[in-house]
């Protein structure tokens, strides 16, 4: 292990010498496990990263520049959409995708390294249950989606068996815990080692003087470096090699609160690969002007997302002919690269990427030793995003998916107004009743009266059954028709696999 005294030169190259303050007060424990953290910041990193958060955090917030004369829409050859693409074109698209899927050249990485905090929960979001009738948690939505994926795939184009290797990115936070969970769920019948987990690095906090903040006298306050965090952990992780010894070549990446995703979606993927792009974004049409999204554009002639808060009011009110939104394409944090491009980022662009500040409050030790925990901003957390790296793109595309079928995140406990277990739950039951009433299913209530049907639903209305759809019977909404096709359905009602083995064996 390296030394005490390499340590304190280490920190005093890098304007940190005050971290080592409480040293004599510590355990023999305590000091082992603060020089093994302590050894892992390199000094000039440090010193940078502490100057530059410093600089950051002390500009003034108004004085952002508003990107309005800089900004112009995705042109229309760049875009393809669900909506507005005939049959034909979407079946050549979804063709594409389940051929190269079966070919073993597609995967799926999820950006899984923040907590539940804001949900209330002290475990990883993926854990979480929103209350559906079958009790299953995100990660096991998502993990019998890549198993149906596979299935089709397989089945569609001929092959014995593919694979989509699955890429979890975690933190600090969340890596043990995540393990533990996929490891007792026996990884969800996936093969562990299609199941691959890395760590994204840890960044510590500062204060607006510039100064690392210990969050005890023995630990600096970390935090994630953002879901642009990726980038490195690629390369620290050697999941770049992994992915080029499996024959990966083709990416889907996504986040792990939207309960809708389409894991390795065979019609993203088959679009993207059509068009020949290196990068590809899903985003789904805002909702209003104001909606507190980023949108997909081009500015000064480059691909990239503006936040909300970068533009004004009145270029997020800007109407075309049409009456639809001139900056209408919202962002869903839902991406395709290939494997080369993001070879080029991890060894040309990640320095290049921007840096993102957030102030915060952040716990931390006095003078004395002792624990305060702040009521106002105190410190200032650095963070990359992903999906910064659409301006290297040299082929770009966006793709226009259906909000009600793909996005609806999970970020806030319930009571709140949205992004909560409650809207989460209702979106998915949603599409499975509109799934089951578009498969020719009717349903009827504890004394068989028939319900209404209501294939259109708005935001916030129940269906007026309840229907879950194991994603292992259908993850598309894809053979249902041999399943419900003139069945009265009592609900609640949960279509698994058993039950739809019964069904067939009664046809």
């Amino acid at each position: 292990m390296i030394s005490l005294e390499e340590v304190r030169s280490r920190l005093e190259l890098a304007g940190q010498s005050h971290l080592l303050r409480f040293w004599p007060e510590l355990s023999a424990d305590e000091r082992d496990s603060f020089l093994g953290e302590l050894s892992q910041l390199e000094p000039e990193e440090l010193r940078e990263h502490c100057r530059a958060a410093a600089e950051a955090g002390t500009r003034d917030s108004g004085a952002v520049g508003l990107l309005d004369q800089r900004m112009e829409p995705v042109s229309a050859e760049f875009i393809g959409s669900v909506s507005r693409s005939d049959q034909e074109t979407l079946k050549q698209w979804e063709d594409e995708g389940f051929r190269q899927i079966s070919q073993n050249k597609v995967a799926v990485l999820l950006l899984a390294g923040g907590q539940g905090t804001r949900l209330g929960v002290p475990y990883p979001k993926g854990m979480y249950n929103v209350g559906l009738p079958s009790g299953k948690t995100l990660y096991q939505v998502q993990a019998e989606r890549i198993r149906r994926a596979e299935q089709l795939a397989a089945e569609k184009c001929g092959s014995s068996k593919c694979t989509i290797p699955w890429y979890i990115m975690t933190s600090e936070f969340t890596l043990e815990p995540t393990e533990k969970f996929f490891k007792e769920n026996q990884y969800f019948k996936l093969d562990q080692c299609n199941v691959v987990m890395f760590e994204q690095r840890m960044i510590p906090a500062v204060s607006f003087d510039g100064k690392a903040i210990l969050e005890n006298k023995a630990k600096v306050a970390m935090a994630p470096d953002g879901n642009g965090g990726l980038y490195r952990a690629l390369v620290d992780g050697k999941i770049l090699e992994d992915m080029e010894r499996r024959g990966v070549q083709y990416i889907h990446v996504y986040c792990v609160d939207n309960i809708l995703v389409k894991m390795a979606d065979p019609l993203f993927i088959g679009f993207c690969v059509s068009k020949g792009a290196d990068c590809g974004a899903k985003v789904v049409e805002k909702a209003y002007p104001t909606e507190p999204v980023g949108v997909v554009c081009r500015v000064d002639g480059a691909h990239q997302v503006v936040e909300y808060s970068e533009i004004s009011l009145e270029t997020a009110e800007k109407r075309n002919a049409d009456g639809s939104l001139v900056f209408n394409a919202g962002n869903i944090c839902n991406h395709f690269f290939t494997l080369s491009f993001l070879k080029s980022v991890a060894e040309k662009f990640e320095p290049k990427l921007k840096q993102h500040v957030a102030l915060k409050k952040v716990p931390y030790v006095d003078e004395e030793g002792n624990l305060v925990k702040p009521d106002k901003p105190n410190g200032i957390k650095m963070e990359k995003f992903v999906f910064d790296v659409f301006q290297f793109s040299k082929n770009f595309v966006a793709f226009e998916v259906s909000r009600a079928d793909e996005f609806s995140p999970l970020k806030n406990a319930d009571p709140a107004a949205k992004d909560t277990p409650a809207t989460a739950r209702r979106a998915l039951l949603a599409q499975h009743y509109r799934w089951a009433l578009g498969a020719g299913a009717s349903f009827l209530d504890g004394e068989n009266r028939k319900l209404p049907e209501k294939p259109s639903l708005s935001e916030n209305e129940e269906p007026p059954a309840v229907c879950e759809i194991s994603p292992l019977v259908s993850c598309f909404g894809e053979g249902l028709g041999v399943l419900m096709r003139g069945r009265e359905i009592h609900s609640p009602f949960i279509l698994d696999e058993k039950k739809a083995e019964e069904i067939r064996k009664c046809q």
